[in-house]
């Protein structure tokens, strides 16, 4: 037991300074992303509240709120180890820890985990503070806490693939830009793909972000657009393959080097 404790020492560590790295400028790191949430939920709770009922007896700011908060959540998850791991490299400290003795799984739980603490606890802002004006129901608190998990650790391992391909920080713009907002903004944030043509449901249904978010307002309604089943199914596959590429990443110390 003494020898397992030892054995992942580095890896809590890496995950303490992970942790504090955004703690410390909690102001820009969670109070901002949640801010910028809410004021969404201002305009379009304002624009189009009573004008659309996405689901028979969800308001519309109702139906919003988990949007958003997976929204928050998944981009907060991907700037953390995109940032973490483009700023390492960039100061070229990255490649000393090739040379610790800390494995692949260390160097995830640490930089992923960290990630995954910074995405729950903007996503539970944007939540705490929604609710004083929107109340939601909870329909199922482990379907809610799954797909949460789900969401920050696929988006962190995201994350992390992009800072080590990213040699500069309008690299990692680029890859959040064109990949990680256009996923998520056509996910169903604002939007039930019920109400969308067949062409666009099916263009939607091929968006891994979509399941992450169906499956989140499942656990809050009982009701969505897929079965929570398959969007539990189609999620944890993904998250999965991208956990074993970045672990083979790390093992390999691509891009690491320089």
């Amino acid at each position: 037991m003494n020898n397992a404790i030892a054995d992942s020492s580095g890896a809590w560590a890496l995950l303490h300074k992970e942790t504090m790295r955004f703690v410390k400028v909690a102001m820009q790191t969670v109070l901002a992303p949640v801010i910028s949430s809410l004021l969404f939920l201002l305009i379009f709770s304002y624009l189009l509240e009573g004008r659309l009922e996405p689901y028979p007896g969800v308001s519309y700011s109702s139906f919003l709120v988990p949007g958003l908060v997976m929204m928050t959540l998944q981009q907060n998850a991907f700037a953390n180890t995109s940032s973490s791991i483009t700023q390492s490299k960039m100061t070229g400290n990255l490649v000393f820890l090739l040379l610790s003795p800390m494995r692949p799984w260390e160097w995830f739980v640490g930089y992923v985990g960290g990630a995954v603490l910074r995405g729950m606890m903007c996503g539970l802002g944007v939540w705490i503070v929604a609710a004083i004006f929107v109340p939601t129901p909870l329909h199922g608190v482990v379907w809610i806490t799954v797909f949460a998990l789900l969401s920050c650790t696929l988006l962190a391992c995201l994350g992390f693939i992009a800072g080590l391909w990213a040699e500069k920080w309008d690299h990692v713009s680029v890859f959040q830009n064109f990949l990680v907002n256009p996923m998520t903004m056509l996910a169903g944030v604002f939007y039930s793909t019920h109400d969308l043509p067949a062409l666009w449901q099916f263009i939607s249904h091929l968006n891994p972000f979509f399941y992450l978010i169906d499956g989140f307002r499942f656990g809050i309604y009982g009701v969505s657009d897929v079965s929570p089943w398959i969007s539990l199914l189609i999620s944890s596959a993904v998250t999965l393959a991208l956990t074993l590429v970045t672990l083979r990443l790390i093992a390999i110390g691509w891009r690491i080097r320089g």
